[in-house]
């Protein structure tokens, strides 16, 4: 295998993105949704680039890239249809140790970014390690085909249910078997369908307790 999966938290990290096109753009909204501080970088910039950096969103620099602007970030990614300024972006990067993405060039990369399908916590990623971006994304429409919103509610169900327990200072592993129980039962389709009291019978039957699935899932909003 030649990537290493990994899941980056990069909540109030500084992110560079060089590029203010469409691409460029597409980058920044996924940084910010992620929590990242985002510089841009570019001679031209989008509409919606200019306005999140009006809202004090995003720091955006109108001028040519320099080297020095990878200095202090913790990524980069290179967002320009310039194959020479490409290069020295991840040069650059290379040369501080600053993690580093080249838009649709994996041999410049030390990092690539999957095919996402996001269901509330819940993120599926799908990489084809570079080779192709087109399976990538039937494989990704196939996923948002098979996982619905329902998903969402299960998980913070679930993640409400499991710190409940972990607060009574249960020992984790008595908690499986409740866990197991849940998910291997019919609750996908009685969350999609609405059903919510056959999901409060099975807490009650699993968890011998008068909790409703209603209240744990808006706790856990």
């Amino acid at each position: 295998m030649r990537y290493y999966p990994v899941q980056l938290d990069i909540r109030g990290r500084r992110c560079l993105v060089v590029g203010g096109g469409g691409v460029g753009t597409r980058k920044v909204e996924t940084l910010l949704s992620c929590g990242a501080r985002v510089d841009v970088v570019s001679v031209e910039v989008t509409d919606t680039l200019r306005r999140l950096s009006e809202r004090g969103d995003i720091a955006l620099r109108e001028r040519a890239y320099a080297a020095s602007d990878v200095e202090s970030v913790f990524l980069v990614i290179g967002a320009t249809d310039d194959e020479d300024l490409n290069r020295r972006v991840s040069a650059d990067a290379a040369a501080a140790n600053v993690l580093c993405n080249i838009a649709d060039r994996p041999e410049k990369c030390n990092f690539i970014l999957p095919a996402i399908v996001q269901r509330g916590d819940l993120v599926l990623t799908v990489s084809t390690s570079g080779k192709s971006p087109a399976l990538a994304k039937k494989l990704r429409q196939d996923l948002e085909r098979q996982f619905g919103e329902e998903y969402a509610v299960l998980l913070k169900l679930m993640g409400a249910i499991r710190r409940r327990l972990l607060a009574e200072a249960h020992a984790p592993e008595a908690h499986k078997p409740i866990f197991e129980t849940i998910v291997h039962s019919d609750i996908l389709d009685w969350l999609r369908e609405g059903r919510m009291a056959e999901i409060n019978r099975l807490l009650a039957e699993t968890l011998d307790s008068g909790w409703r699935a209603e209240q744990l899932i808006v706790e856990e909003e």
